[in-house]
C-alpha cells in the first residue's frame, strides 16, 4: 500500500494534523529548528501547544556550535539525539555527552543553567527538542539521560518516558508516557492509552503511515484526542515513529 497516494485531511472534531512544510523556521546559520509550535521567532496563534505538550524542535546545530549557558525554570526539557553527539553541562553538577539513541531529561524546576555543544569539527548533530508543562512547581531541578536499546524498539513501541521512576526510561513530573518505534513496511500496530483524557501526539520521524484515515510522511505530526487506542498502519517502507501521550489539560 503506497500511503502516500492518499487523501490527507487537515483536522476532525478530536484531531489535528500539523505537515512538516507547514512549522515554523528558524536559521542562523549555526543552527537550524524546525518549530511545530510557536517558538522562539516563529508566532502562531493556532499553534501554542497541544495539551501540555508546548515544544517540540527538529534542530540541527552545525560542528562545533552550540548554546551558551542559558536559563529555564518549570519546564520539563526532553532532548532526543537523532544523528551525532552534543555536549551537555549545567549548573547542577552535570557534565554529560550524549549521542544517538540517547534520550536527555532536565527538570527545570525551581531553576537552572545549561549549555549544549555539538562535540564534532566536521559533522552537524541533530536532535528533538521537547518540552512539557510540569504538574508540580518550583520541585528541585534534576538531570537524567538513558542510551536505548536498539533492538527493544523494533517493530514494537518501546516506552522511553514515564511518570514512574522505576519504569522503563527517563521520567518526568507529568503524567505521560513517550514511545519510540522501529517498524517494518506494510505493518499494523496498535497502542491504548495508559490514562484516561489523555490524548496522544504522533510525530513521523522517519517514513510514513496511516492513523485511521489520515496519513502521516515525513516529519508531519498528528495529534489526536477522546479515544482510547490508536490502531497505526505502515507504509510500504520502513518507518521510525514517536509517539508522546500526554494530559490534555494545562
Amino acid at each position: 500500500m503506497n500511503l502516500s497516494d492518499s487523501n490527507v485531511s487537515y483536522a476532525t472534531e478530536f484531531s489535528v494534523l500539523h505537515k512538516a512544510g507547514t512549522r515554523g523556521i528558524t536559521n542562523k546559520g549555526w543552527m537550524e529548528s524546525r518549530q511545530t509550535f510557536s517558538f522562539g521567532e516563529y508566532h502562531n496563534i493556532k499553534r501554542k501547544h497541544f495539551g501540555v505538550l508546548r515544544v517540540l524542535n527538529d534542530d540541527s546545530l552545525e560542528a562545533g556550535m552550540g548554546f551558551g549557558m542559558h536559563p529555564h525554570d518549570n519546564m520539563e526539557i526532553i532532548n532526543i539525539l537523532l544523528e551525532g553527539e552534543l555536549e551537555h553541562k549545567d549548573n547542577i553538577g552535570n557534565s554529560a555527552r550524549i549521542k544517538k539513541g540517547d534520550v536527555q531529561v532536565i527538570s527545570a524546576g525551581t531553576g537552572v543553567f545549561h549549555s549544549e555543544y555539538n562535540i564534532s569539527q566536521e559533522q552537524p548533530v541533530k536532535f528533538l527538542q521537547i518540552w512539557l508543562y510540569p504538574n508540580q512547581k518550583n520541585v528541585t531541578p534534576r538531570y537524567d539521560q538513558i542510551t536505548l536499546k536498539e533492538n527493544n524498539s523494533k517493530n514494537r513501541f518501546q516506552q522511553i518516558l514515564s511518570p514512574n521512576p522505576e519504569d522503563e526510561g527517563v521520567w518526568i513530573h507529568q503524567q505521560s508516557w513517550f514511545h519510540m518505534g522501529l517498524f517494518n513496511g506494510g505493518l499494523t500496530i496498535e497502542y491504548t492509552i495508559k490514562k484516561e483524557g489523555n490524548g496522544v501526539y504522533v510525530f513521523m520521524i522517519n517514513g510514513n503511515a496511516k492513523i485511521g484515515n489520515q496519513v502521516i510522511e515525513k516529519r508531519d505530526g498528528f495529534g489526536i484526542w477522546n479515544t482510547q487506542k490508536l490502531t497505526i498502519t505502515i507504509g510500504e517502507s520502513e518507518a521510525e515513529i514517536l509517539l508522546m501521550e500526554v494530559p490534555m489539560m494545562i
